[in-house]
């Protein structure tokens, strides 16, 4: 009871949501990292793949280890629901990350923090056409309005020939990556009414992990990487902040209603941002990036304050995934 009375504090409550959006937004500057340190190529797709496809293997092998643990017994499911497991780990870790993956590829860690966004606003759309008690609203078109418009900014270039800086590979695969995750959110909600969001989560990472090892193997057999210690480092660490920040999420939101865990995304495309410029040392933030980054953290804040002020939301409501 009174670690429960804990997990419901408003404070804790607060500051754990906070530490699991600052692990998310710190795997924008970790990838760029591993990148440069590997000096993987921009055309090295099956690399990028190989890199992912470990990554969330070895998360959800930590979500089964920690479930393992906490509950006492092995994690298993009714065979009935495996193949919407499976379908749903290709689409929501194998096919969102293969986009999301690529797409950091080709832009700077600031400018993706702040475009892998973008998901939290298709979910607010998408709900609109699926739930019949999930319309939007004024409040949620004002942030909704607020938020695109921040996208817009990240991407509007006075200096171009056409005012605006947006690549199908680079921008277009981010934005590809936020409409699986929206699409994936609907999936996970739905397996969410008769199995657990933690056990969703561990299947889904370990077997979305095959479709992006497959991917990599032609950079397994080719042996051109060639592993550091700050790449292991690096490693280890972005499946452990997938881990825990998802075990910490799904822990809130098992003790509290879903808009008052949700409405803390904002910090992710902040501390993102903020620890590009950090440890990035070709980034750094400007006063369009600023200002772009405000509205897309407002109107993530929005849309979530009047998710809940709507009355939808409740502890059992999936979370839109994230890095």
């Amino acid at each position: 009871m009174a670690q429960e009375n804990m997990w419901t504090n408003k404070y804790f409550v607060a500051l754990m949501a906070v530490i699991a959006c600052i692990l998310w937004g710190s795997a924008f500057p970790v990838l760029k990292i591993t990148y440069a340190e590997l000096q993987i190529g921009p055309s090295d797709v099956s690399a990028r793949m190989l890199i992912a496809g470990v990554r969330f293997l070895l998360a959800g092998l930590m979500v089964f280890a920690v479930q393992r643990l906490t509950a006492g017994q092995a994690v298993k499911v009714p065979r009935s629901n495996l193949m919407s497991l499976l379908l749903l780990g290709l689409a929501q870790t194998g096919l969102q990350y293969y986009f999301f993956y690529n797409g950091v590829a080709a832009v700077s860690g600031i400018k993706s923090a702040i475009l892998n966004s973008v998901g939290n606003f298709f979910v607010v759309i998408f709900a609109h056409f699926v739930y019949a008690d999930d319309r939007l609203n004024v409040g949620k078109i004002l942030g909704l309005l607020a938020g695109f418009g921040g996208i817009v900014l990240i991407n509007w270039q006075p200096d171009a020939s056409i005012g605006w800086e947006f690549s199908l590979r680079g921008e277009g695969f981010l934005v590809l990556a936020g409409v699986t995750m929206a699409i994936g959110t609907f999936g996970a909600k739905r397996l969410g009414k008769t199995l657990s969001p933690t056990v969703i989560n561990a299947y889904q990472l370990s077997l979305g992990s095959l479709l992006l090892l497959a991917l990599g193997i032609p950079a397994l057999q080719s042996g051109t990487l060639t592993p550091t210690p700050l790449f292991w480092a690096l490693l280890i660490y972005s499946a452990f902040l997938s881990a825990a920040a998802f075990s910490i999420w799904y822990i809130l939101l098992k003790h509290n209603k879903a808009g008052e865990v949700t409405i803390y995304r904002f910090v992710i495309p902040i501390s993102g941002a903020i620890l590009s410029a950090i440890l990035l040392p070709d980034e750094q933030l400007t006063i369009s990036i600023l200002a772009a980054l405000v509205l897309v953290a407002g109107g993530i804040g929005a849309v979530n304050y009047w998710q809940q002020a709507n009355g939808r939301g409740n502890a059992e409501e999936h979370p839109q995934r994230s890095t």
